[in-house]
């Protein structure tokens, strides 16, 4: 089967599972297929997760969907992406919010995912290279947070870097399981969303898992 026509049958799979509509436009301009290695080309629209080395992957379209609408973004908010990875999720992001900011572990993973966005054209994302600290303080607060890896609890220092009124959607779990949480902070006290079973790589660092 052709690329076109497996971009076709996910996209149409997804409008029957994704309600917001910004989010599925932002999946159908995005090209997959540009933020995948070389041999997984062809699996670019399947709707699994794919390895883009290093221990890391890319989630299946579906999970970035679900987890890009439960964040909410109407255009003029100020994003953090913990674990950039190859690009994609901070790409369909970029199409969504006022800006972007990601970090990432892996420095060639970094440099990878900067080059390939960069040529898609995208000026509203920052790439950082992750530190001990999860997240990046400096440029808080945010007003909605995405984490693409598995974190044994909810960090409290992402808590403390969003922005009242804000999102954070994250895995929680174990190293190899997880349910995936959306977390809106309020003055009142936060609230929690459970948006069902997810399986990410682990989030490393302060308040999560050793390497």
């Amino acid at each position: 089967m052709g690329l076109e026509l497996t971009r076709a049958r996910l996209l149409e799979y997804l409008s029957r599972e994704i309600s917001d509509k910004r989010v599925l436009q932002a999946m159908a301009r995005v090209p997959r297929e540009l933020f995948v290695l070389p041999d997984c080309y062809h699996s670019a629209y399947e709707d699994i997760p794919l390895s883009i080395g290093f221990g890391q992957t890319i989630s299946q379209p579906f999970i970035v969907a679900l987890m890009t609408q439960a964040l909410k973004l109407r255009g003029d908010e100020k994003v953090l992406e913990v674990g950039t990875g190859s690009g994609y999720q901070t790409a369909i992001l970029a199409e969504l919010a006022r800006c972007v900011v990601s970090v990432e572990r892996v420095p060639q993973l970094a440099e990878s995912a900067k080059t390939v966005l960069e040529r898609l054209g995208y000026t509203n994302i920052q790439i950082h290279l992750a530190g001990k600290t999860l997240g990046w303080p400096s440029e808080a607060p945010y007003n909605a947070i995405l984490v693409t890896a598995g974190s044994p609890r909810v960090p409290d220092g992402l808590l403390k870097q969003l922005a009242f009124g804000g999102r954070l959607v994250v895995p929680v779990g174990s190293r190899w399981e997880q349910e995936l949480y959306r977390i809106t902070k309020r003055k009142s006290g936060n609230s929690v969303d459970r948006l069902g079973g997810c399986r990410f790589v682990p989030l490393i660092g302060e308040e999560a898992w050793e390497e």
